[in-house]
């Protein structure tokens, strides 16, 4: 089955700049996380495609090879991590062709230890510990360096040899008609040597796959779809070789009271009839405790009200946002004969309030307003 357009995926055009990209990845990710699906299988499908689709997207190198190939731009079966935005040419796509006949890679040098591979890790984040920070405890099975024979592979006291039959190369050359075409040493598997007398930990593979536990430090500020990348923190390298990194992918749950959009914190303050129309002072919630905010006279429901300096530090510098408030007023209900009896009063006082003029007061002018302009619509229909 054909993949689909990683623009499609995460519904942005070709030219969405980085922060597009990454409100669109979060966008999406809360929507299709497994911890909001329960198990159902397609939606868990579609976020390992928009997971997917964020991670070349988000990354200018594999981005400019996905824009310029497509999907084998960074297929890492292909080309390696970077697919062929590594910059491929004649001679990588015939070892690729000539390789896959004969048996062999397509690295037209030795090949030699290999450099351990990159890891993810998802880490799940309430928005309280993101927008704190905090240190993370985490288990990652991986392949570690072998500590017994110090990650050569061999028993200690014994030797590793050069492999007879590349010299150490790793790779063996054929010809074939015209063309010479190198494949991996079928004596040493590319590794360019022979141990004889394996370790007994590693079985000779100079690593060994365990459960390994880090410490992460999670900046205060961060938030859906940011990658924290730990050096050195991946799978070993073969024989010794250089290790890969660990990423870190950081989902923040959804939060029962506050949602956040970049720095802003937003969160809806239910308010009752009166606060709305006298005004007054209550206590709204915050990240860090508890705050007063004010209520002006004649509020109208949808209001914003702003508490400065109560949303999130930015990770990048030391900005903090704000929290937003969102008034909305609340209806009275189950109201008894006497609570009917007194708000029918009130209604019937705000149609009869004038000025000392003689002008009728407006008390309420949206509504006011709704009716003049119904009125003059149907007039304009007769006309």
């Amino acid at each position: 089955m054909s993949k689909r357009d990683y623009y499609e995926v995460l519904g942005i055009s070709k030219d969405a700049s980085e922060r597009e990209i990454k409100k669109a990845y979060k966008r999406m990710a809360m929507k299709y996380h497994p911890d909001r699906t329960k198990g159902d299988k397609a939606l868990e499908d579609k976020f390992k495609e928009v997971s997917e689709a964020y991670e070349v997207l988000c990354d200018p190198q594999k981005r400019a090879a996905y824009d310029q190939f497509g999907h084998d731009g960074v297929d890492p079966n292909r080309a390696g991590a970077g697919g062929f935005g590594g910059g491929a040419d004649f001679g990588d796509i015939f070892g690729d062709v000539f390789g896959d006949i004969f048996g062999g890679g397509r690295r037209g040098g030795g090949r030699g230890p290999q450099r351990g591979a990159d890891l993810r890790y998802n880490m799940e984040l309430t928005l309280e510990e993101a927008v704190r920070g905090i240190n993370k405890e985490i288990y990652i099975p991986t392949m570690v360096h072998c500590e017994q024979c110090n990650g050569s592979g061999a028993k200690s006291g014994s030797d590793v040899k050069t492999c007879p039959t590349c010299h150490g190369h790793g790779q063996v050359q054929m010809r074939q008609g015209f063309f010479a075409v190198q494949q991996v040493c079928p004596t040493c598997h590319g590794s360019g040597k022979i141990i004889k007398d394996p370790c007994s930990k590693c079985h000779g593979e100079g690593r060994y796959e365990r459960n390994k536990k880090l410490s992460v430090k999670i900046p205060a500020g961060v938030d859906t779809g940011d990658r924290i990348r730990l050096s050195g923190e991946g799978e070993a390298g073969e024989h010794g070789a250089q290790a890969g990194d660990l990423y870190v992918q950081v989902n923040v749950k959804e939060h029962p009271i506050f949602t956040r959009d970049e720095n802003n914190l937003y969160c809806e303050v239910p308010i009752s009839f009166t606060q709305a129309a006298l005004g007054g002072e209550l206590e709204v919630p915050t990240i860090d405790g508890r705050v007063k905010l004010k209520i002006p006279a004649e509020t109208q429901t949808g209001r914003m009200l702003r508490i400065r300096g109560k949303g999130v530090q930015s990770v990048r510098s030391n900005r903090i946002g704000d929290l937003i408030c969102k008034v909305v007023i609340e209806t009275p209900v189950k109201l008894n004969d006497e609570q009917r009896d007194l708000l029918h009063q009130f209604e019937a006082s705000l149609d009869g309030t004038a000025t000392k003029s003689g002008k009728k007061q407006q008390h309420k002018p949206r509504s006011e307003g709704f009716l003049d302009g119904v009125k003059k619509f149907f007039d304009d229909l007769t006309k």
